[in-house]
């Protein structure tokens, strides 16, 4: 089986993002609200979630043009939820009878992002249209989009789709010092109460986080057998039992035989995120999302509870106030520590 890795990037150069634009995403732009963006000049509200401009085109993109066949499996996140150690694993389920978990797997010199492209970042950016025939069966994709902006041929068709989610507060610092690194000079420093103000008014990438979150869970709830929710906190706990349930979940199961042979440990170990984080490729290799950023900033802590360190008490009140408002009746909670 081919390993399908594209080189199409988008800058995360602030003025760029809102240049080149195409007409009618330019046009679309003018009529939507907008607030000032932390890693672009501004984020604009489009069908009920904030992008930045460059994601709105390649969106509108996927949504007239990706026409999804039973066999996909679209791997689902917000940003800085766990989206690389989602994608490692999928990919090293999937791919396991082709690619054995051995010295020269393409996850030990492949960033997962090359392995599981984006489609609203790698596939369909730049006014790029993909060519899907190179891609093996299933096709694997990704994407940060709420599930009602997601194509309404994956909605229709059999295609699997997983969510991971993360609990708010880590994703939250996460987040943040993701963007600190992306952010232009031109833009100033990113301040931390600032940054936390837009999270808390939902005004961030693919937010608000509590719609985002919403929507792929009430999914999973209705449509047990479409939608696969995870939660990072849980994975952490105990990788080896979320691994299986993946397996299990994207047809993939682990047979007794793998299981007895410790499969599942040397997936969970392959894709662990200290492995990941100390390949060469992670360390010092450039462009696996964007095209000018480090591989290294895709990796800093992986930790639950780190929040602590950032938060103030005022802060962590206000965002737990927010979240019990907006998860209420919704069953969904998270271990925050």
């Amino acid at each position: 089986m081919a390993i399908t890795k594209l080189n199409q990037s988008q800058s995360s150069n602030g003025a760029q993002n809102e240049q080149q634009l195409s007409k009618d995403c330019d046009e679309l732009l003018s009529t939507l609200p907008k607030e000032r963006g932390q890693r672009t000049p501004n984020l604009y509200f489009y069908q009920g979630f904030w992008c930045q401009p460059k994601e709105i085109q390649a969106i509108m993109s996927v949504q007239r043009n990706f026409i999804a066949q039973d066999s996909d499996i679209i791997l689902a996140t917000i940003p800085k939820s766990g989206t690389t150690w989602l994608k490692a694993i999928s990919y090293a389920i999937v791919n396991r009878y082709n690619f054995p978990v051995q010295n020269d797997h393409p996850l030990l010199s492949s960033n997962p992002h090359e392995l599981v492209p984006f489609l609203e970042y790698k596939l369909y950016a730049d006014n790029n249209i993909p060519d899907f025939s190179t891609f093996p069966s299933p096709r694997l994709v990704a994407t940060h989009v709420p599930f009602s902006a997601l194509p309404e041929s994956v909605k229709r068709s059999g295609c699997r789709v997983v969510y991971l989610a993360r609990n708010p507060f880590d994703t939250f610092v996460s987040i943040w010092h993701y963007l600190g690194k992306l952010r232009p000079e031109s833009l100033g420093p990113l301040p931390l109460e600032e940054a936390f103000d837009a999270y808390c008014r939902g005004v961030i990438g693919y937010g608000p986080y509590w719609d985002h979150l919403l929507g792929y869970w009430n999914e999973s709830l209705e449509k047990t057998g479409k939608v696969l929710f995870l939660r990072y906190e849980e994975m952490k706990q105990d990788a080896n039992a979320q691994l299986k349930r993946l397996a299990e979940f994207l047809g993939f199961p682990f047979s007794i035989e793998e299981e007895k042979g410790g499969l599942v440990e040397n997936i969970s170990n392959l894709c662990s995120f200290q492995t990941l984080k100390d390949l060469v490729v992670n360390k010092h290799g450039k462009g696996a999302i964007f095209a000018d950023s480090e591989n290294k900033d895709l990796f800093r802590k992986g930790k639950v509870g780190d929040w602590i360190n950032y938060l103030t008490p005022v802060m962590a009140e206000r965002l737990t106030n927010i979240m019990n408002e907006k998860l209420s009746g919704s069953n969904l909670s998270f271990s925050v520590l």
